[in-house]
């Protein structure tokens, strides 16, 4: 054998060693676990509420599928650990890394919320006011707002508010005379069109229609209304719409969403932009099988509004709604672009 085949010889026996000294010392070495997160999570609906299982437990299912168990939602019924007013600042203070509110919560800290929560007797149908806030940029003016307290802000669904009462309503008289279990925008606009508008807590809400301590509610529209069993006591489902908006939010603590992988981060805010679609059309149909469904059990009558009520409600309305724009420039803003979006409709 020559001098060079020798050298290769040599230099072929030292690679091979090298090589499973590597290949053993990799399959000694640990493999590195993916990091785990736990995230809180209150919201404001019941855990009775048809939107606990439709929208927060499909999250929970949807969000531990796609990060392959990475992140896993700790789930809170309404008043589990705060108020539904303080979940806000629980979240903005990273008490509860998530949570989902009624968006006339969040009015003392982010001054669109109240527009967010719904303008009364403005928008006639549910795709106007997701193109509002997908298309009119008003989404991204929310979340903008809500930055401000270390929060991320995403509209949960669209969809309709309407009431529900024990005695028809036929007359004027009969709306002013009205006791009515409201929150937010609506509590006011109720109030100050002549009915007499008060918050009762969720849990409460059926307790208050049976004793009479109220004669109307309003708990989402007919979905929320009869996962709420309000239908035994009150047998009139009122139209048209309180308000149509995207009522229901859910907010992040930014900082725990930024201590995601980027990857995990992204699926979070994917999935929450698609929770928006999904839960809306879901909404928008099943609104219309359960209002057949407790017409047929329950004998629930549909209240159409006469025409001068309806008249002075949305007169009432639209006072309200130069209350809001007076908020912040930002509120002048939206409601500028909610004007210019009904005028192009033909509504104004």
């Amino acid at each position: 054998m020559n001098l060079f085949a020798k050298a290769n010889k040599t230099l072929a026996v030292y690679a091979a060693a090298l090589t499973l000294g590597l290949c053993a010392t990799l399959s000694a070495a640990p493999v590195a676990a993916e990091e785990t997160f736990k995230w809180k999570v209150q919201v404001h609906w019941p855990a009775a509420s048809s939107s606990y299982q439709d929208s927060l437990v499909r999250l929970q299912r949807v969000l531990d599928e796609r990060t392959d168990g990475r992140l896993k939602l700790e789930l809170y019924e309404a008043g589990a650990l705060f108020s539904g007013k303080e979940t806000f600042n629980a979240v903005s203070r990273g008490i509860l890394e998530m949570g989902a509110i009624a968006a006339s919560y969040a009015q003392d800290k982010v001054s669109l919320a109240g527009i967010a929560s719904g303008l009364p007797f403005a928008f006639r149908n549910v795709w106007e006011v997701a193109y509002f806030h997908k298309n009119m940029g008003f989404e991204q003016m929310l979340r903008d707002e809500a930055a401000e307290h270390g929060v991320y802000w995403s509209t949960e669904k669209v969809f309709p508010t309407e009431m529900v009462v024990k005695e028809p309503i036929k007359t004027w008289d009969d709306f002013t005379s009205l006791k009515i279990r409201s929150s937010g925008v609506l509590q006011k606009f109720l109030t100050e069109a002549g009915a007499s508008a008060s918050y009762v807590p969720g849990s409460e809400m059926y307790s208050a229609l049976d004793s009479g301590v109220v004669d109307g509610a309003h708990w989402g529209a007919v979905q929320g209304a009869a996962s709420m069993s309000l239908y035994e006591v009150a047998k009139y489902h009122v139209k048209p719409a309180l308000n149509i908006a995207g009522t229901d939010v859910f907010i992040v603590n930014q900082k725990a969403l930024n201590k995601l992988p980027e990857d995990m981060q992204k699926i979070v805010k994917d999935t929450l932009n698609e929770q928006f679609w999904i839960r809306t059309n879901e909404y928008l149909f099943k609104e219309r099988s359960t209002l057949a469904n407790v017409i047929a059990e329950y004998g629930v009558e549909v209240n159409k509004l006469p025409d001068d009520v309806q008249d002075k409600l949305t007169q009432a309305a639209q006072k309200m709604w130069e209350e809001e724009a007076k908020r912040s420039d930002n509120a002048k803003k939206a409601l500028g672009m909610v004007k210019e979006l009904l005028a192009e409709l033909g509504y104004l």
